[in-house]
């Protein structure tokens, strides 16, 4: 007896159509056709409503939010489906749950199942049997291929050979090596960052000094053209990234995050991206290659960051705040071992008066300690003041190298971005001149081209170098000028 009943003809075939990542959804083009085909299929079998459900491409079948998969389910349980049409089981559902929930609301409503194999019936026990084994071979090869794939990678990274990313001021050499960028400019904003970290030993000051100054510095950007690289003036994290990231201090660390599962609505939530303690890290191998610091300046930065944060860690002695006070994060309480915090007062509202309060706070003790600020701030800072009078001039000597050293720097990275406009431009110039005057084909995709990357920035410093900035255009529209010059002939 035929499956295919009049009354399952009568109802909607709806094609279900998924695709795990957005990578398969731009490049496996063929998946989506054979998927896309399976329409044809229906109307062969005797549907003549056919619907396509394409809302999950790019989606994972692993138990994440489908709503394509909703509405597949919403429209069974109405009862509009007669069938359900599918390349595969894997493309239905890549975990238990939902494949078992599929299979239980079609076999209530009398909704078949179809595949490239052959068309079942949920409610006949060996169909059911059938789909069954189906979805758990589908929900088992994920886990061994995921299983298969993670080893793989794990098995590289214990190598150190293994890059999913380059981080700015490395380049890639081959599939499993790493060297610092051969572009003078990238590899010296690099080593800027960690000049002035070590001359401000704060990252935030360290920010303000780039936004300040207009120095930009490099970013990664993927495009249609591949990996290039932007000027622009950095955010505050991009400074904290350059000087945690164990990369540049010629270290290879694999695992430093990770990822929390949890069940919210009755789904799994997968969190990514949470730190690890060093101590969790999978992979961790100094000395790989060629690091902007040393190791040991690496773990000196971070504990400066560090100690740094407030309110992280009790010890630690907290990045400088507003206020007149002079020993704000450096006094603890001899009496409960806390930090003493400071409250101003006064006309002007600049008197300051430390106090421990955290007992009360907390247990609702008594106060520990409280005293004015006022006179143990005059003792403290006469008594630096008498200690660094032999240095004064030494002090006032290394202040002014420090000054001139920040105006080299920012010139330095001037000097560079010049350097890269000049031969942007010197580059278009020299592909035009190879270029046949007659032939507009090429030359015209030439003008257009290299106009728009002047006028844009491109690689060359953005809209953050001013200077840079101002050559790069003058000397792209001259060489644009030159383009639209007639060019004398041979005979003349």
């Amino acid at each position: 007896m035929s499956k295919i009943t009049p009354e399952r003809l009568a109802r909607q075939a709806v094609v279900y159509i998924r695709q795990s990542t957005t990578d398969q959804v731009t490049n496996n083009l063929e998946s989506k056709r054979r998927q896309y085909g399976l329409a044809d299929r229906a109307r062969q079998l005797g549907w003549a409503d056919v619907a396509v459900i394409d809302d999950d491409l790019g989606r994972s079948g692993g138990g994440v939010a489908r709503p394509g998969f909703e509405k597949l389910l919403a429209a069974i349980c109405e009862g509009r489906v007669g069938a359900v049409v599918a390349i595969e089981a894997s493309r239905l559902a890549r975990n238990g749950r939902d494949w078992h929930t599929l299979l239980e609301f079609c076999g209530l409503v009398g909704t078949l199942i179809v595949d490239e194999d052959g068309v079942y019936d949920p409610r006949h026990p060996n169909d059911r049997l059938l789909l069954g084994m189906k979805g758990t071979m589908s929900e088992m090869e994920l886990s061994v291929l995921r299983q298969r794939s993670l080893e793989a990678l794990k098995q590289k990274a214990r190598r150190g050979e293994l890059f999913m990313t380059v981080a700015i001021g490395y380049v890639r050499v081959g599939h499993d090596r790493i060297e610092k960028d051969p572009d003078r400019r990238i590899v010296e904003a690099v080593a800027l960052v960690f000049a002035k970290f070590a001359e401000m030993q704060s990252v935030r000051q360290t920010h303000l000094w780039f936004r300040h100054e207009r120095m930009p510095l490099p970013a990664v950007t993927y495009g249609a053209e591949g990996r290039r690289i932007d000027w622009k003036l950095p955010v505050y994290n991009t400074i904290l990234h350059i000087l945690t990231n164990p990369i540049y201090a010629g270290a290879y660390a694999f695992g430093r995050t990770g990822s929390r599962v949890s069940i919210e609505a009755g789904r799994k939530k997968i969190v990514r991206g949470f730190r690890r303690e060093r101590k969790d890290w999978e992979v961790l191998i100094q000395n790989h290659h060629k690091g902007y610091l040393s190791w040991s300046d690496y773990e000196r930065n971070l504990g400066l960051i560090a100690d740094n944060a407030n309110g992280k860690n009790p010890m630690s002695r907290g990045a400088l705040r507003r206020g007149e006070a002079l020993l704000a994060g450096l006094l603890r309480c001899g009496h409960c071992g806390r930090k003493l915090h400071v409250a101003y007062s006064g006309k002007d509202g600049n008197t300051g008066r430390y106090h421990c309060r955290g007992g009360h706070f907390n247990h609702g003790g008594d106060q520990c300690i409280s005293f004015g600020g006022m006179r143990i701030d005059r003792a403290v800072a006469a008594e630096v003041i008498d200690r660094l009078a032999p240095l004064a001039i030494e002090a006032a000597l290394g202040a002014e190298d420090a000054r001139s050293r920040a105006s080299d720097d920012k010139r330095r990275q001037l000097e560079l971005a010049l350097e890269q406009a000049r031969y942007e431009v010197g580059h278009a110039r020299r592909q035009y001149d190879s270029v046949d005057p007659d032939n507009r084909l090429v030359a015209a995709e030439l003008e257009r081209t290299t106009y728009g990357r002047s006028r844009f920035g491109g690689r060359t410093g953005g809209t953050d170098g001013k200077t840079c900035c101002r050559s790069f255009s003058r000397g792209s529209r001259a060489a644009h000028v030159a383009w639209r010059r007639p060019r004398p002939s041979v005979a003349q």
